[in-house]
């Protein structure tokens, strides 16, 4: 039987990595890579830094593969994902059906596989295909969330406060209720400039864990928020992409 892993690595620095996720490198015999072009190729160079640094066995092969092309603006956003997630089922098939019988194959997946990824959506995909026999595990990693907290010295929630993890997509439709903190993932429009001077502070960081991070952080005034947003976009234009998240929280009266 073939055997995957989806291996998060963390938010972008390799010391991330826990001892399972280095234990299962060691198991594995093919890691699979999906190419997302010329302007992102720090993401791939960061994933053969990690097998350079914790792969100890000699002999494990890299397959790559064009990361299908996906319409960032489409009319129907759902069923552009759908399309997209189908393309990228069936690259999933062919690298899984290039496995031995008996071989372990990997999933290098950022940050944590449960949170804001696909991986295990297309391994289920190309499971219920039944074209390709296989079984697969997840290793947990350091979730972006658990980065920008930790790089802020912040928490997560407030005592006894709920938590939503969001899109800017679906924060345009304004503040949800009975929430005082939101992480937004991936932003391109800056949705929190509509928050601006409502009492909220925000916690702001891209490329996390990597060299090039980037820190903002206060109460989210007008001033605050354009500063981020040209940071935004000057990071962007230097690197050709970025990836980047916004915590906002609304105060509790006392934090005591």
């Amino acid at each position: 039987m073939r055997k995957i892993s989806a291996i998060g690595i963390g938010a972008g620095d390799p010391d991330h990595l826990t001892v399972q996720a280095i234990r299962r490198l060691n198991e594995t015999d093919v890691f699979f890579v999906l190419d997302k072009g010329s302007e992102k190729q720090d993401l791939v160079a960061l994933r053969q830094e990690i097998l350079d640094r914790f792969v100890e066995q000699p002999g494990y092969r890299v397959v790559r593969a064009p990361d299908p092309e996906r319409d960032r603006t489409p009319d129907d956003y759902r069923k552009a994902v759908a399309d997209w997630h189908r393309l990228r089922t069936d690259v999933y098939e062919t690298m899984i059906a290039s496995l031995g019988p008996d071989e372990r194959g990997a999933f290098l997946v950022w940050g944590d596989p449960a949170l804001y990824d696909s991986t295990l959506t297309l391994l289920d995909a190309v499971r219920d295909r039944g074209n390709v026999e296989f079984e697969y595990d997840v290793i947990p990693g350091v979730s972006s969330v658990a980065a920008l907290t930790s790089r802020h010295r912040t928490t997560m929630n407030q005592i006894g406060r709920p938590v939503l993890v969001t899109t800017g997509r679906r924060l345009e439709a304004g503040w949800p209720e009975d929430v005082d903190d939101v992480f937004v993932m991936l932003d391109a429009g800056c949705t929190f400039s509509q928050f601006v001077d409502t009492g909220l502070e925000i916690y702001w960081g891209a490329y996390l864990g990597t060299p090039d991070e980037l820190l903002l952080s206060g109460p989210l005034t007008a001033a605050l928020a354009e500063e981020i947003r040209t940071v935004r976009a000057s990071a962007r234009s230097r690197k050709g992409w970025i990836m980047d998240i916004y915590h906002l929280r609304r105060p509790a009266p006392s934090r005591i």
